[in-house]
C-alpha cells in the first residue's frame, strides 16, 4: 500500500514535458501570419486596357458624328433649298465611315448605323438598310482590290456609292408612287452636294479613325 501511495504522489507531483522549441515556433507562426481575407475589388472588374479606352473613343466619336449631323440634316438643312434640293448628311457620313474603316469593321458598322437612322425616322423607308449596306461593302470591296488607301480613292468610292443609292432611292420613289420622272435632277444635285461634304467630312472622320492607331492591314 506504501509503495502504491508513493508512487501515485510521484506522478502528481511529475513535472509536465517541456515542448521542443520548433513546436513552438511553428505554433507561433501559424497564429501570427494568418491570411488576410480578400478583399473583393470591383474596380478591377471594370478596368479597360489602353487599346480598349481608345477604341470606345473612336467608335464613340463616330456614333456622336452621326447623330449630330442627323439632327442638323432634320432641323437645318431640311429647311434650306440648294438647287431645289437639299443634302443626304447620314447617308454621307456613313458610306464615308464604311469606306474608311475597311471590310472588317466597316460591314458591320454601316448594318447598325443605316439601322439607326431608319429607326430615327428620318430615313426614306426600311429598304436603306440593306440598300445602305449593300452599297457600303460594295464599295469597300472594290477600294481594296483595286486601289491603295488614299484620300482620293476612300472619296471616291464612298461618293460613287452615294450617288447610286440617291438613284436607286428615286427608282423606289417612282416604282411606289412617291415621286414623278421629272424630281430626278433633285436626287442627282442631292448626291452631288453631298459628295461635296463628304470631302469636308474627311479630315474630321480621319481623325477619329487614327484614334488608337490603324488596326487594318492592306
Amino acid at each position: 500500500m506504501a509503495e502504491r501511495k508513493q508512487s501515485r504522489s510521484r506522478k502528481r507531483t511529475a513535472k509536465p514535458k517541456k515542448k521542443s522549441p520548433l513546436a513552438a515556433l511553428l505554433k507561433r507562426k501559424r497564429v501570427d501570419f494568418r491570411p488576410d481575407k480578400q478583399a473583393v475589388n470591383w474596380t478591377r472588374k471594370f478596368h479597360i486596357t489602353r487599346a480598349q479606352r481608345d477604341t470606345l473613343l473612336k467608335w464613340g466619336g463616330y456614333i456622336l458624328l452621326c447623330i449630330l449631323l442627323l439632327v442638323i440634316q432634320d432641323v437645318i438643312m431640311s429647311r434650306i433649298s440648294l438647287f431645289g434640293t437639299t443634302t443626304d448628311l447620314m447617308a454621307s457620313v456613313i458610306l464615308l465611315i464604311t469606306v474608311m474603316e475597311g471590310i472588317s469593321s466597316g460591314s458591320l458598322f454601316v448594318m447598325l448605323a443605316s439601322l439607326l437612322y431608319y429607326f430615327s425616322g428620318s430615313a426614306p423607308g426600311p429598304y436603306c438598310v440593306a440598300l445602305m449596306t449593300v452599297l457600303g461593302i460594295g464599295a469597300c470591296i472594290f477600294r481594296q482590290l483595286y486601289w491603295h488607301r488614299s484620300r482620293g480613292s476612300i472619296v471616291l468610292c464612298a461618293g460613287v456609292a452615294l450617288m447610286l443609292y440617291e438613284m436607286i432611292t428615286f427608282g423606289i420613289g417612282i416604282f411606289v408612287g412617291l415621286t414623278y420622272w421629272g424630281r430626278i435632277t433633285a436626287f442627282a444635285f442631292t448626291g452631288l452636294i453631298s459628295w461635296v461634304i463628304m470631302l469636308l467630312l474627311y479630315p474630321l472622320i480621319h481623325f477619329l479613325g487614327q484614334i488608337g492607331g490603324n488596326t487594318w492591314k492592306e
